[in-house]
């Protein structure tokens, strides 16, 4: 992080504790662990608006005419879905 700025930040007394052993289980300080918990949050929000926004741009006609297309090669032994499906 090149800069830091400083945020008071009000837990409920069971949440900060649960933050805590978690942040020491992986080796890192309730801070740290806070910065990549938003941070994780920010990534996620940002990808389902990413998709959001790319839904609308798909072609089903063009993705049929992929589907269906000649040539290629057949599936070969291994390509099977997990679980025989």
């Amino acid at each position: 992080m090149s800069k830091l700025s400083t945020y008071p930040l009000r837990l409920p007394a069971s949440v900060k504790a649960e933050a805590e052993r978690v942040a020491a289980e992986d080796g890192t300080s309730l801070n740290q662990f806070v910065a990549t918990a938003v941070a994780e949050k920010l990534a996620a929000l940002r990808t389902a608006a990413f998709f959001t926004e790319r839904r609308g741009h798909g072609d089903r006609d063009a993705f049929r005419a992929l589907l269906t297309r000649q040539g290629g090669q057949p599936p070969q032994s291994g390509d099977e879905l997990p679980g025989g499906n």
